[in-house]
């Protein structure tokens, strides 16, 4: 597959909480701190949609308004891919236990936000576009399948393509058979060959076997393995670090998705 532009990037982590602070940590320049998310206030959205909004749905538009929502001249019609492992748990459990009480009083906006593209769209919302969305969840892999689907979305229209990965934590009961250890969103903005060089480009190639691709640190490698959307951390690394590599990221069973990183 041919390459597409990396145009801008967002993370947020406990420890990383935006791309220019978590990039010194990311490039082995410091230390990830042991500090807990700061609240997010989604200001672009109008005032009712921003009260409606989840905490899994504030950790993906975090992410996103990072990558694309503070870029001069943002392009209206910016097309999205958002891949989740679990959605949002929270609400799934919320609504489980109103059906469990007499009357199976559900709320409007649980149910509202119950949808696995909920997130998606909040931002064409906030965005203001009506440019075409995919949200996907494929478990471990939702990664490298939003990566492969954002590319080739690039590739096959030529335009800009936004790609948000996010996973919070399930609440109780879901964290007995579904444990994360953090809350966890990476952002990449895509785009087609050009003259801006951007972060670097990134080429998805076959699906293949072999071992992951891993974190070079001890710290980013448990938060790699603690979140499905943290499998994305070895790319960040190389596009802080700079360095040209090739990776393997999760993508079905013991399948791995090998993709070329090359650095501006």
């Amino acid at each position: 597959m041919n390459p597409v532009r990396i145009l801008g990037a967002g993370v947020t982590a406990p420890g990383l909480p935006d791309w220019p602070s978590g990039r010194a940590v990311l490039a082995g320049q410091r230390a990830p701190a042991a500090e807990p998310l700061a609240p997010f206030r989604p200001d672009f959205l109008p005032r009712n949609e921003r009260r409606r909004t989840t905490r899994t749905i504030k950790l993906a538009l975090q992410v996103a308004q990072q990558a694309a929502g503070e870029r001069p001249g943002r392009d209206p019609e910016l097309a999205t891919v958002f891949a989740s492992s679990c959605g949002d748990t929270e609400v799934a459990v919320a609504i489980c236990r109103s059906l469990a009480q007499p009357g199976r009083p559900v709320s409007p906006i649980q149910f509202h936000n119950s949808v696995h593209n909920a997130a998606a769209g909040y931002w064409s919302i906030g965005w203001g576009s009506p440019a075409p969305s995919v949200s996907l969840g494929a478990y471990d892999g939702s990664v490298g399948a939003g990566l492969l689907e954002a590319t080739t979305q690039v590739l096959a229209d030529g335009r800009q393509v936004l790609l948000v990965a996010y996973d919070l934590p399930p609440p109780p009961p879901l964290d007995a058979i579904r444990p994360l250890a953090s809350p966890f969103a990476a952002a990449l903005l895509l785009g087609p060959g050009g003259d801006e060089p951007g972060l670097g480009t990134v080429a998805p190639g076959g699906i293949a076997a072999g071992e992951q691709s891993a974190c070079a640190g001890a710290e980013l490698e448990a938060l790699r393995r603690g979140n499905p959307a943290a499998r994305s951390l070895p790319l960040l690394e190389a596009i802080a670090r700079g360095r040209s590599r090739g990776l393997r990221l999760p993508y079905a069973g013991d399948r791995q998705l090998a993709l070329e990183y090359r650095a501006p």
